[in-house]
């Protein structure tokens, strides 16, 4: 079972984490900038943040023979702190690096007026600079802010063709299918999806264009859900084809809409700006023991 985990913060998991998914088939993940729950006091924060999302992260990642993209932006929840969006300006130059292959997490949070203007700029973005765009739809008044969503979306340059639309549920699903979106579903233990209800919207809808991701990040989350949706898939008949498209070749199709996907996993040092993964000296057996 091949796996491309397409919303994953590999930020807040440990190198355990990397271990464990490439041994369960995760050879590709893409990185959303997103809120890291302490809030950020001002745009260098996010410099910081998306150069280890572009330098780091990728080594990390590497060191485990997962390839390493992700996507950049200024995220819903904090487009709501005038400390922070003055990233906005700063965007144009990450959204022209090789291993940015989307713009995201746009979309809303609590869906107000400065959430619609981070949204509106965003998507012109990623019109401006050939991406799609990965739209996180609200937690919270799910049907009401993915209409909201499709609306903005719609009415953008980008249009809905080269949106993926994350976070949905049973509530979202049929809407969002039948805007012409991709459809993405985070499963993730207690607040999102699970197995079995990701089968039965799988069953009802079928699998085209449906992205599943673990969204695992610093909360109670499990970064090998895409694994066990692949085993749940196969357990309530659906065949290893069905089972490849939705965990590999749809996230494959949806990123390379940006030009720049590539699977193979690069070769690396053994550091990354004079630091590597390791720490102290490598264990070393006495001699005569």
């Amino acid at each position: 079972m091949r796996i491309f985990d397409p919303h994953i913060h590999m930020t807040s998991r440990t190198t355990d984490d990397y271990e464990a998914m490439y041994a369960a088939g995760v050879r590709a993940v893409v990185e959303p900038a997103f809120w890291l729950g302490q809030p950020r006091t001002s745009p260098a924060s996010f410099i910081d943040y998306f150069d280890a999302l572009l330098g780091w992260e990728p080594f990390r990642a590497a060191q485990h023979g997962i390839v390493h993209h992700c996507t950049i932006a200024l995220n819903p929840k904090e487009a709501n702190d005038p400390r922070c969006t003055p990233v906005l300006a700063e965007l144009p130059r990450y959204l022209v690096k090789d291993q940015v292959v989307a713009v995201g997490e746009i979309g809303y949070d609590s869906m107000t007026p400065a959430e619609d203007h981070a949204m509106e700029v965003q998507l012109q973005l990623a019109a401006d600079h050939g991406l799609p765009a990965l739209v996180h739809t609200p937690h919270r008044d799910k049907l009401e802010g993915l209409r909201r969503t499709i609306d903005v979306v719609r009415g953008s340059a980008l249009g809905t063709g080269r949106a993926l639309l994350d976070h949905l549920n049973e509530s979202t699903v049929k809407e969002a299918k039948d805007s012409g979106a991709w459809l993405g579903f985070s499963v993730y233990p207690d607040t999102k999806m699970d197995e079995e209800r990701m089968v039965a919207v799988l069953k009802e809808y079928g699998p085209d264009q449906v992205l599943v991701n673990s969204a695992a990040d610093w909360g109670k989350s499990d970064p090998l859900k895409t694994r066990k949706v692949g085993e749940a898939m196969l357990a309530a008949g659906f065949d290893e084809d069905d089972v490849d498209l939705v965990l590999w070749r749809n996230p494959v199709a949806f990123y390379s809409l940006s030009g720049r996907l590539r699977l193979e996993a690069a070769a690396t040092g053994a550091t990354h700006e004079g630091n590597s993964i390791l720490r102290g000296a490598p264990k070393t057996v006495p001699a005569g023991v």
